[in-house]
């Protein structure tokens, strides 16, 4: 380590800051870097990572530590380090270079780039010495010097070559696609394809937290019906998500002591995990087993969520609300240190018997369970993990002469484990902590946002909405600078211009808090930041939005990303954000860009359906309410530009709840649309028809409309309702009335005949298709 500081000195990152003491001269990303590489015609030496990135420590060691490998890159490099949670822009180009050389790519990212930034040569990790026929840091270092030197023309061939490959996939141009229910299908024929049955996940080891896979299986599973078009099977769906969670919920993936999860597991059962915690994983995997709680009813997925909240309230707040990013694996350096124990020390602090009972439920072995991952040998300290959920081993556990342990019985095992867990996380906060990253990220605020509202409603917990409402404050009032968002926030500064995934998140997260604090304004910001996201980002001419706008700098593409990685795509996100605006204010604005965002992506969908999974959401919140269900329920729309008739013909909820689908929100001049509208009786009443009477439309783009009754009987009916408009309308806004008169009977008589009007905004659009139907 160096006593001077070199340039990273001055940076905010904290993973920058971890490298300010290297005796490598480090550059941050920027206009002198670059121009330095030009003056002196060197090769950048472009190093990426992140503060809590376990291998990134080691390669810091093991070579940006040692003297000589600094004076070789000091020497023939103008070596740059990129924080990838700033620069996600930086970190996804790069990585998709490293990955088309490679065929894989990880952390630390090592690229070679020409002063112009075109990568040329590409890897993570390098060992620092020459081992077993693979050369190490300090050789490749000096053979790439030399290559530069002496082989330029090949050197520059590889780098044009290279780029351009880059560039091709960074941006996804394809035609539009029908969205349609086969996409949902196929999506759940690849997560049932991959699935372990015996250990839950998807694929083999390492098994990262499949969140897009989980969410999409609870929104299937939220879905009230039995089309057979829908998934293939139901029960497979919920069995995929609910031994997945169960499964990670008895791992040492997750945090048994302390609550929440760490990255992932290194094996295929959920037991050695990459010990950081990042907050973009906890919070999908506490709304996993938010959702899980609310299907089933079971008390370990309400619990494992709890915990995982309490975690993130405990150790990842700010003191002004916002949320911190990540902790890191390592302590003392060694990863995992804090978090394992021998057998002798869980003793020590919760004394012989209850000390007993905790090392046997949580599986602990005299000799150790944790192994390195690097050479597989024994450690001697224990990862605690459990052999099934926890309620389950109470069942076993309590039981008596084979018995199941009563609920009673059951109930005091797992407080019991829970109160030695306590007692263990109070004697662990003696030791040495794994560093915090304290920057405040406005994406992965805008994901926790969003869970803790999801949360705090379905679990009853009043301090979980106030957390997310002071997060989102936190970020309105410190990372917001000339009516735009900002990225990072650390040490009293905002920096970094917001990216896609920043305004998606962000916009979700408030659409979240109106949901829970209906009529408080977020849904006016909300809107306004959507406003600002399709203005910056939105691709006018193809649909869609690219990661960066044209205020941020111009690397090798301007990507259009459709692909999640270990955070959903901004693209995904953005879609399900616009659909669901669409939906909440009746603005077909909101609704057709979503659909069309949607549509750009359609071939992504069906070529990588486990690649796209944030899309696949968007898409199946399209299907399901975007061609968009509107309930006559004056409450639950109070905030709906749609006027709606409020009708109340029992001084109650109403008898008759009418229902409008609209096969699409934008139509052309002369084109077709169809409604459909369905009736429901509520219990106790019936609906009395006039022979031969239907629904009527109105509108002055109005051309003509037929309506057929496609079911009926005394409690319910369906009607499918094609209206023509005219063909000499302008492109812009229309509203079309439809009604129906009803005359609902009850045991023993009807009320007075009524109408019911609704009335439905509708685009009109020249590029929008001539003819819509349901699928």
């Amino acid at each position: 380590m160096s006593a001077t500081p070199n340039r990273l000195a001055s940076e905010k990152s904290p993973y920058l800051l971890q490298h300010a003491h290297n005796p490598v001269g480090w550059y941050p990303w920027g206009e002198e870097a670059l121009e330095r590489a030009r003056q002196l015609d060197r090769p950048i030496f472009l190093s990426v990572g992140y503060s809590t990135c376990h291998w990134c420590h080691v390669m810091e060691r093991e070579s940006f530590e040692d003297e000589a490998t600094a004076s070789i890159l000091d020497l023939h490099y103008v070596p740059i380090k990129v924080d990838r949670e700033e620069r996600p822009d930086l970190d996804d180009t790069y990585m998709k270079a490293t990955q088309l050389l490679t065929g894989r790519g990880g952390w630390p990212n090592s690229v070679w780039l020409t002063p112009d930034g075109r990568p040329w040569y590409a890897g993570t990790y390098f060992p620092p010495d020459d081992c077993g026929g693979r050369p190490g840091f300090g050789t490749v270092l000096l053979q790439l010097a030399d290559a530069w030197r002496n082989r330029r023309p090949d050197v520059e061939r590889q780098a044009q070559e290279l780029a351009e490959r880059t560039a091709e996939i960074s941006s996804f141009d394809a035609p539009p696609g029908e969205i349609s229910i086969a996409l949902i299908r196929k999506a759940f024929v690849a997560l049932e394809s991959a699935f372990d049955a015996t250990d839950g996940g998807f694929g083999g080891a390492p098994k990262f937290p499949p969140h897009g896979a989980l969410a999409l299986c609870f929104a299937e599973l939220s879905v009230d019906t039995e089309d057979p078009r829908r998934a293939p099977d139901r029960d497979a769906v919920r069995e995929m998500a609910l031994t997945t969670l169960d499964a990670m919920a008895a791992g040492g993936v997750h945090d048994q002591i302390g609550g929440g999860f760490h990255r992932y597991s290194t094996d295929a059962k959920w037991l050695l995990p990459h010990f950081e915690k990042m907050l973009y994983d906890n919070a999908p995997l506490a709304t996993a087993y938010v959702d899980a709680w609310v299907l089933t009813g079971e008390e370990r997925y309400r619990r494992v969520a709890h915990r995982t909240y309490e975690w993130v309230l405990r150790e990842m707040r700010d003191e002004a609300g916002g949320f911190h990013s990540a902790i890191d694996a390592d302590s003392e350096g060694e990863e995992g240190k804090f978090y394992v124990w021998t057998e002798a020390e869980v003793i020590e602090v919760l004394g012989e018997e209850d000390g007993r009972f905790f090392c046997d439920v949580s599986r602990f072995r005299p000799t150790g369970n944790f192994r390195d991952e690097s050479t597989g040998a024994s450690t001697g300290s224990n990862i605690p993990h459990l052999s099934s959920t926890l309620d389950r081993v109470a069942t076993h556990a309590a039981g008596v002469d084979g018995e199941s342990a009563s609920p009673i019985d059951r109930d005091r095992f797992i407080e019991r484990f829970d109160r030695c867990a306590e007692r263990l996380r109070e004697a662990r906060e003696s030791r040495v902590h794994p560093a915090l990253d304290d920057k405040v990220l406005t994406a992965w605020n805008g994901q926790m946002i969003a869970s803790l509202v999801r949360g705090g409603l379905a679990l009853d917990e009043p301090r979980y909405l106030g957390a997310a409402e002071q997060a989102a404050r936190f970020v309105l009032d410190h990372m917001v600078e000339e009516g735009r968002l900002l990225r990072s926030f650390r040490g009293g500064q905002a920096h970094v211009l917001a990216y896609l995934e920043d305004y998606a998140c962000f916009t979700d997260a408030l659409l979240a808090l109106d949901q829970a604090r209906p009529g408080s304004g977020w849904l006016g910001e909300a809107e306004r930041w959507a406003d600002v996201m399709v203005r910056e980002f939105h691709d006018d001419e193809r649909g869609g939005f690219t990661s960066t706008s044209l205020r941020h700098e111009a690397l090798l593409v301007r990507a259009k990303d459709p692909f999640d990685s270990a955070t959903p795509s901004g693209n995904g996100v953005a879609a399900a954000v616009l659909v669901e605006l669409g939906r909440r204010t009746g603005n077909p604005r909101w609704r057709d860009l979503g659909r069309r965002t949607i549509r750009a992506f359609v071939g992504a969908m069906e070529r990588h359906p486990r690649g796209t999974e944030s899309l696949l959401l968007a898409a199946h919140r399209w299907l399901v309410g975007g061609a968009a269900e509107m309930s006559v329920d004056p409450v639950a729309s109070s905030r709906s530009d749609i006027e709606l008739p409020g009708v109340d013909l029992r001084g109650g909820a109403g008898a008759i709840t009418a229902t409008l689908a609209c096969s699409r929100w934008s139509v052309r001049p002369g084109g077709r649309v169809e409604f459909r509208l369905r009736l429901d009786a509520a219990d106790g009443w019936t609906i009395r028809r006039t022979a031969g009477a239907g629904p009527s439309v109105r509108g002055s783009t109005v051309a003509s409309f037929s309506s057929d009754r496609t079911s009926v009987d005394a409690v319910r009916e369906m009607h499918s309702i094609v209206v023509e408009i005219r063909d000499d309308v302008e492109q812009g806004a229309t509203l079309i009335e439809v009604s129906i008169d009803v005359e609902p009977c009850g045991p023993d008589h009807c009320a007075p005949p009524s109408t019911i009007r609704i009335q439905v905004p509708l685009a009109i659009d020249p590029e929008a298709e001539e003819w819509s139907r349901f699928p």
